[in-house]
């Protein structure tokens, strides 16, 4: 079936993730009429990540909604720190950053995506629209002028001066627009999986290290959303090897799991999650753009890829809403935003790859017990955590709000 309504709009957004909500949001702050199509019905992925940084709360500051995201059930996190060996390490002290807020707060995306969608509601050119999934796209000659939606109701057709690829790794749009994505070789996978938390369970680190291993715990509340980091193609080799081997691995990550890794009853309950970095040769073309996980994937490695994917929507937001709001605009002002964002992309890939490559699945220290070089400095010398911080916090280049508030 298909609708015969196609409504217009200024700009279409496809997919309703952290960058695609931002830009949404500062583009109807603006003024600039904006459609957000999202293909799910809800905003709820146990893989979405929860780590909101210091740059991204500094934006909620410079936005004034600062106090009201704080409100939202979180966790700060003022110093990162690990188990190294069964040794503790702080590898980063965010409390000399230049920024209102000095911490990580861990926050399910979930709530931090409603937070935006509820926020975007208060101003009359914004439009979110969930279960709408983007088939294709449509063309006026070369120029993209809109795409084609599966929803409830049947097809339907979009028509925009505009549309931004907002919509993850696995891009719909930047597939349909032909464009080349350069990929990275990533030597690592991760197992994602759910076991229960008790009251005595230690706060919130940035992850269990044990022989070049490691094991990622976020808290959410009644649950550990566990992050078990693997050589890439090894999860067929970790169930040859049988269920009880691997609940046993974990036990020697972190011991206090011990009276609870039988949640963990069937392979189904443990997910891989395929680690991929990659980037675009050209991000844009005439009436479209990609960014955040779209235009660069980024590892989990420092969490920074919802914060990398928001800097891009404030960006974006930056260069385009003022010509936006009066008109179509060349792919001369969409590619600013590549010259923009490109670097401190390819800044913080170059070190995700390094992590993978040295310090995750690195040669360790044939000494099992002994706490490795890089954390054993950071415990020494306390100032060398404010380096750290900085790259996680802020990363190269931050972004603050310039678009203008209609």
């Amino acid at each position: 079936m298909t609708n015969s309504e196609k409504p217009q709009s200024r700009c279409v957004i496809v997919g309703g993730g952290p960058a695609g909500m931002m830009l949404g949001f500062l583009l109807a702050r603006a003024g600039v009429d904006v459609v957000v199509l999202e293909k799910h019905a809800d905003f709820f992925r146990d893989f979405r990540g929860d780590t909101v940084h210091p740059s991204t709360l500094e934006l909620m500051y410079e936005l004034g909604m600062l106090d009201q995201f704080l409100q939202l059930p979180h966790q700060e996190v003022h110093k990162m720190a690990g188990v190294f060996n069964g040794c503790p390490a702080t590898l980063a002290d965010f409390s000399h950053l230049p920024t209102h807020c000095k911490f990580i707060a861990f926050m399910p995306q979930w709530d931090f995506l409603n937070f935006l969608s509820r926020q975007a509601q208060q101003f009359a050119t914004f439009r979110l629209r969930m279960e709408h999934e983007v088939v294709d796209l449509m063309f006026a000659g070369e120029r993209v002028a809109g795409v084609r939606v599966k929803t409830p109701e049947g097809e339907n057709e979009i028509r925009a001066d505009l549309i931004v690829g907002c919509d993850g790794r696995d891009s719909t749009v930047r597939d349909l627009a032909g464009f080349r994505v350069r990929e990275f070789g990533v030597a690592i996978d991760v197992l994602w999986m759910r076991i229960s938390k008790r009251g005595q369970d230690p706060g919130q680190t940035l992850g269990f290290f044990r022989h070049g291993r490691l094991l990622v715990l976020l808290d959410r509340g009644d649950y550990w959303q566990c992050g078990y980091v693997i050589p890439k193609g090894g999860f067929g080799a970790i169930q040859a090897s049988g269920l009880k081997s691997f609940q046993t691995e974990l036990v020697s990550m972190a011991d206090f799991l011990r009276d609870r890794v039988n949640d963990l009853d069937d392979w189904s309950r443990i997910k891989l999650l395929t680690v991929q970095i990659n980037r675009l040769e050209k991000w844009c073309r005439d009436g479209l753009l990609c960014i955040g996980d779209a235009a660069h994937a980024m590892s989990p490695a420092g969490g920074v890829g919802i914060n990398l994917a928001i800097q891009d929507a404030v960006a974006t937001a930056n260069l385009l809403a003022e010509k936006l709001r009066r008109g179509p605009v060349s792919t001369v002002d969409l590619d600013e935003v590549r010259q923009r964002r490109e670097w401190p992309t390819r800044i913080i890939q170059s070190v995700q790859t390094f992590i993978h490559r040295r310090v995750v699945t690195g040669r360790q220290s044939s000494d099992s017990t002994k706490l490795p070089l890089v954390p054993r400095l950071m415990r020494d010398f306390p100032v060398l955590q404010r380096i750290p911080a900085r790259f996680i916090g802020l990363g190269p280049r931050p972004e603050h709000v310039q678009s203008p508030k209609v």
